[in-house]
């Protein structure tokens, strides 16, 4: 036998055994896979690529990120996509969050610039439980990239006053407080499904203060019409935002895009929803147009507090 033959069958071995890979790494990856998420289009009930749904961003002047918030997938994809949103938009990116309230901008904007230590901006800004693990990748990408981070939230002791006192209660307070919210009077439509649906149940849980659910749905609308204000007064024109809030937030295109759209009529929204199911290969009906993406993660996935 040839040397060519003898190295002609050593060929045709190591060609073989690479199919038998193949086949193998197919068989057990593909046909038993455990997928940590899936993504469906709104209406549809077949998933897709996560490279269609940052394709669809490209069309979007703001996308919302509706998230679960203590959901590890949540976060990780929220890095990724903001990843790939600054490989296709550069420094015309920008980001914000409902995890930052209006009144701690200057506190971000010190860290983001360099002027302060993180363990200043932990300290000193209202960052949530879960920040080290959850939020900081997002702010600390924005500062590597020189991105503008912006604080879209309502001080949260002026939303704990609408819940107990009501709307009206903020007219109380100084010029310099009604800086970090809305203008004033913020116009709340409670019949929206959403906000009904939090007056509702929240009445039904205290019996002994039946206006109190009204009031916790205005102090959801005071926190709405307060981000998709400070969206739409830091969108500039040709640039594009991602927006980090939960899910709840920005379901049905209600929440802070109903107020956004008020206050920058035309702008281009996505919205994505991420829900848990036991089962994640189908999207439940409950779940079907909750967003223009629905990312469906199982409901066992550990959690991050």
């Amino acid at each position: 036998m040839s040397f060519l033959q003898v190295l002609n069958i050593h060929r045709m071995k190591n060609i073989s055994n690479v199919l038998i890979f193949i086949a193998i790494f197919f068989l057990s990856g593909f046909g038993n896979k455990k997928p940590a998420y899936l993504i469906y289009p709104s209406g549809r009930d077949k998933d897709i690529a996560w490279e269609k749904l940052v394709k669809a961003t490209t069309d979007a002047d703001v996308v919302f990120f509706g998230e679960l918030h203590n959901n590890p997938i949540c976060h990780w994809l929220e890095l990724e996509l903001t990843r790939a949103m600054f490989k296709n938009e550069g420094a015309k990116l920008s980001l914000g969050a409902e995890m930052f309230e209006a009144d701690n901008q200057i506190i971000l904007d010190e860290y983001l610039q360099g002027l302060i230590k993180e363990k200043q901006l932990t300290k000193e800004a209202k960052v949530w439980p879960n920040y080290d693990t959850d939020y900081a990748p997002l702010v600390n990408f924005a500062k590597d990239h020189q991105l503008v981070f912006i604080a879209t939230n309502i001080p949260r002791r002026y939303a704990n006053l609408v819940s107990r006192e009501g709307l009206e209660s903020l007219n109380k307070l100084s010029k310099q407080a009604k800086a970090w919210m809305a203008p004033l009077p913020i116009k709340v439509d409670l019949d929206l499904p959403g906000y009904k649906k939090i007056s509702d149940m929240m009445a039904g849980m205290h019996s002994k203060d039946p206006d109190s659910g009204e009031r916790i749905a205005l102090a959801q609308a005071t926190k709405d019409a307060t981000m998709g204000w400070f969206i739409a007064q830091n969108l500039k024109p040709g640039d594009k935002m991602i927006h980090f809030n939960g899910t709840y937030h920005s379901n049905d295109h209600e929440g802070i895009v109903y107020y956004l759209k008020k206050y920058k009529p035309g702008v281009k929204v996505l919205t994505i929803a991420t829900v848990e199911q036991d089962d994640i290969t189908h999207l439940d009906d409950d779940h079907a147009t909750l967003a223009d993406f629905i990312i469906v993660i199982p409901s066992d996935m550990t959690k991050t507090y």
